[in-house]
């Protein structure tokens, strides 16, 4: 299949956000006296929005209100605060880079707020990224293919001319509803069993087999 472009996934796929999640959670939850999360704790809560993370960290039985005091102090607190620890996954950039010399067209669709997928990819992949696109109350985040139909125009390209990049159970069930061939990473935030078992066929253990598939 020759392709044109690739639409990737952002965290777990193409940066290792983890750390920096984690600590915005954490001073979310600590403004309220509430237990703190882990770092694996957090690998098994992301992927569906900040709203489901920030759902699934605080106690069980916390009010709706309470919930969105927390939600917004943990916004606040990672709008300043993304890039402290944040850096692509080893390799990714040169990967960037090598399909960006071949032609390729490459767009970001992620769940998390757009504000910050757009910082973050002019940030890391400054030249290499032509749409990057993140939640807003306007489409439907992944798993609703919405996200990927919207860069698909933004691209101009059908999507069988596309493969979509991703590392979760959300990206591979995304995968399915958009209609897209796809890669799923293992390097990311889900194991090999659980993907598996989400659906996922060609698995992809380092960046640079990414280029042995389309280049």
């Amino acid at each position: 299949m020759n392709y044109k472009a690739v639409i990737w996934d952002l965290d777990g796929t193409l940066l290792d956000t983890l750390e920096d999640l984690m600590n915005s959670v954490n001073y979310g939850l600590e403004g309220f006296g509430m237990p703190t999360i882990t770092l694996e704790m957090t690998r098994r809560f992301v992927g569906n929005g900040v709203g489901r993370l920030i759902e699934l960290a605080v106690p069980k039985g916390t009010d709706k209100e309470t919930t969105e005091k927390v939600l917004a102090r943990f916004k606040g607190h990672y709008e300043e605060h993304s890039l402290d620890k944040t850096k692509p996954y080893e390799g990714v950039v040169d990967v960037l880079k090598r399909l960006k010399e071949n032609g390729y067209k490459m767009a970001i669709v992620s769940n998390k707020i757009e504000s910050a997928v757009g910082e973050l990819a002019e940030k890391f992949f400054e030249g290499l990224i032509d749409v990057a696109i993140g939640e807003t109350p306007d489409i439907p985040k992944k798993p609703a293919p919405d996200m990927i139909f919207k860069a698909l125009d933004e691209l101009g390209v059908n999507k069988d001319e596309a493969i979509f990049i991703g590392d979760s159970d959300v990206d591979v069930a995304t995968g399915i509803n958009s209609g897209l061939h796809m890669l799923t990473v293992l390097w990311g935030f889900r194991d090999e069993d659980e993907l598996t078992e989400a659906g996922a066929k060609i698995f992809i253990r380092k960046p640079e087999e990414i280029l042995e598939k389309l280049l």
